[in-house]
């Protein structure tokens, strides 16, 4: 389902220039600061981390989980610092980014999904922020985004917002502070701008492309470390996908996602509460469902042996006629030719040409020996026929008991 680096790119109608700026300037600048601007200095290098951070947990902790999903609810406080961490990555605002990722989750991998994986990595990751074509974001339910004061607060003034904690503080603190105004325009402001933009785009690029899809393949989001890592822990997609609004990306305790450790913090410190968790038995069974198509594919690829529909029914004097041309034995009803298998018995060859003609089932059972399951298996595959009234003509010195035949059965089965 995931297509290509540039299959399927729309026409393009048009430029956003104002986003291609922000996406073109700040990594030239970083790239000058970083190929002139030896001796890095180490508090720039420092705050310039601690801000990717800020800005990243802004997108992932609020414009996503907490905004898009409602999958938690944050104080007052922690709703400010998420609502300015997240215009410091320069991303659009709230509002503008909640509604188009719910209309993501509405229609994905459809002409209405705005970042459609099926147009390949180039769409995802950045072509639908650049260019403008004939395609448009499918609808979505946004009254609650509507009603939101800070959401409209925000993106009333993002322009501002985004000049302000996006470019303005990020340069002024080391420069002000230490005196570094190069480290601050090209490293905390450029470089960390520029980290934080393919950061997140790699969510919406990646996250469809690469890993795997361990609760449903029906659609391209996928599970993968790699962009976790390079998420904050946003690369569990294809959970994501599936249960939405749960405040974990990862389900497992031991995935790498930071973003949900830092809700989980919050909610001790008293500024988050209500976290909303997908019930865990659905979890598992969505796990269990995709392990089971995994093996019935394992076993569609399998040869096993025929039916006993269509296996020849023959009678016990045919058998015994049979046998002296070819190899057969009889064993729990079936009769299997043994032809191709006489070198190959680990018991010997004398060993098993003893056997031809004859009801083998007791010795198989361990009478002899007792037969491994790929024994099982094997001597399944050779079965030529089915013997006219089961094992009613075992040998005299040879009884099987009612309780002997339903365990041959089972076995058998």
């Amino acid at each position: 389902m995931n297509a290509g680096l540039f299959s399927n790119f729309p026409p393009v109608k048009g430029y956003r220039w104002f986003n291609m700026a922000i996406l073109i300037v700040s990594p030239a600048l970083a790239i000058y600061g970083l190929l002139t601007g030896q001796p890095y200095n180490l508090k720039t290098l420092i705050f310039a981390c601690f801000y990717y951070l800020f800005s990243v947990i802004g997108i992932t902790a609020g414009y996503h989980r907490l905004w898009s999903h409602r999958s938690y609810t944050a104080s007052f406080p922690l709703q400010y610092f998420l609502i300015l961490a997240g215009t410091s990555a320069v991303q659009g605002s709230c509002y503008w980014w909640a509604r188009t990722h719910r209309a993501h989750h509405r229609h994905t991998d459809t002409d209405l999904d705005p970042y459609n994986s099926t147009r390949g990595l180039l769409w995802t990751h950045i072509g639908w922020i650049i260019v403008k074509s004939e395609l448009h974001s499918g609808n979505a339910d946004i009254s609650d985004l509507r009603r939101d004061p800070l959401i409209q607060w925000q993106h009333r003034w993002y322009f501002l917002l985004q000049a302000v904690f996006g470019h303005i503080i990020p340069t002024i603190l080391p420069g002000k502070l230490w005196g570094d105004w190069k480290g601050g325009v090209c490293i905390a402001g450029a470089l960390r701008l520029t980290l934080a933009h393919h950061s997140i785009f790699a969510v919406n690029s990646l996250a469809h492309y690469l890993g795997e899809t361990p609760y449903d393949d029906k659609l391209t989001p996928r599970d993968s470390l790699i962009t976790a890592i390079l998420t904050l822990g946003e690369g569990y997609h294809n959970f994501h996908h599936q249960f939405p609004t749960d405040y974990r990306s990862a389900f497992h305790w031991y995935q790498y996602d930071p973003t949900k450790w830092f809700i989980t913090i919050c909610t001790f410190l008293g500024f988050a509460k209500n976290l909303r968790v997908f019930p865990t038995n659905e979890i598992e069974k969505g796990a269990l469902s995709m392990k089971l198509k995994e093996l019935k594919a394992i076993q569609d690829r399998l040869h096993w042996p025929k039916g006993k529909d269509k296996l020849q029914v023959i009678s016990w004097e045919s058998f015994q006629e049979q046998s002296k041309a070819r190899k057969l034995i009889l064993i729990s009803g079936f009769i299997h030719d043994i032809s191709t298998f006489m070198d190959q018995h680990p018991g010997g060859k004398e060993l098993l040409g003893s056997s031809i003609g004859k009801d083998m089932t007791a010795a198989f059972f361990g009478g002899i020996y007792s037969h491994s399951n790929a024994a099982h298996n094997l001597l399944a595959m050779k079965r030529v026929g089915i013997l006219l009234g089961g094992v009613e003509h075992t040998p005299k010195e040879y009884i099987i008991t009612p309780a002997e035949q339903l365990y041959i059965t089972d076995k058998s089965d």
